[in-house]
């Protein structure tokens, strides 16, 4: 991937090594109400598989904390692993630019926390082994660069357009926070609707956010040119790596679509092939599907 034509972002925030966790500060190792969900869900349902983080504090009721502020600094120069995530990071605010000013809309751009360890957001905090999330209540995303080590050393995902595609993903989450698609699947949640499960409203959110990955990847595709051969498998090898059934397989020995959260292997390369062949993100309705 040709990532160095990509225009840089100036909302990449790195509190790596500043002894800061960001966020709300205060609560130093306590676990917020994103941080007990985690060690619940991870505990109790996958065996603490690392990668069912991915999205799950997104999910946290939008709002019920203030926005945090973060004091970081921006990355410095010589770092290309943050380099690339401020070109990836500022491609999608173009191509987001793009479509909401199309719909008559203002596109917000999120910040990116880059951090090591552990972070307090407005949604908890969390540590490393939660991989990468997007705070609704704050409106961030939040990554610990080693994330991707793993990615390539124990789930058989890895390369840089597989690292652009979470990127875009936790930026899907924000795309639906602006659109009102989060409050819809929390409201639910919130009257005691059971959200998770293959078919469920978490599994359909969570697939939407891939589907608009593709769009994205569509879009900076048809700008920079900058994917070489086998950048697209890595993307699909990726999206198969982290599909519900193939985690739980992995951690437990066999797979629960009751305790399903982000779609099958098969699902999350379908959708992300439905956003990737289109570019359209009216082709990203995953919850008015009939099928997954």
């Amino acid at each position: 991937m040709k990532w160095r034509g990509g225009q840089r972002s100036d909302n990449v925030v790195d509190v790596r090594g500043s002894g800061r966790r960001g966020g709300l500060g205060g609560g130093g190792g306590k676990l917020g109400l994103g941080g007990i969900a985690v060690v619940v869900v991870l505990s109790l349902i996958l065996g603490k598989n690392p990668l069912e983080m991915l999205g799950l504090v997104s999910q946290v009721t939008e709002g019920m904390a203030p926005p945090a502020a973060q004091e970081g600094a921006a990355p410095p120069a010589s770092d290309e692993a943050a380099d690339f995530v401020r070109a990836i990071l500022g491609e999608t605010e173009r191509v987001w630019g793009e479509i909401f000013q199309q719909s008559g809309r203002q596109y917000e751009q999120p910040k990116l926390i880059l951090f090591s360890g552990g972070v307090d957001s407005a949604c908890g905090s969390a540590t490393s082994a939660s991989g990468p999330f997007y705070c609704p209540g704050d409106h961030q995303v939040y990554l610990d660069m080693s994330f991707f080590q793993d990615m390539q050393q124990r789930l058989g995902g890895g390369g840089d357009f597989a690292y652009a595609y979470v990127i875009a993903h936790e930026v899907g989450h924000h795309v639906q926070t602006l659109l009102g698609v989060s409050a819809k699947v929390n409201e639910a949640r919130r009257r005691g609707q059971n959200v998770q499960g293959d078919g469920g409203l978490l599994v359909r959110q969570e697939l939407q956010a891939d589907c608009l990955a593709g769009v994205w990847a569509n879009r900076s595709e048809k700008k920079l040119q900058w994917l070489e051969s086998g950048d697209v498998e890595e993307a699909l090898n990726t999206a198969t790596a982290i599909g519900d059934d193939r985690l739980q397989k992995q951690a437990q020995g066999h797979v629960v679509p009751d305790a399903f959260s982000h779609g099958t292997s098969e699902q999350r390369v379908r959708w992300f092939r439905a956003g990737f062949e289109s570019g359209d993100p009216g082709n990203c309705d995953t919850f008015a599907a009939a099928r997954l």
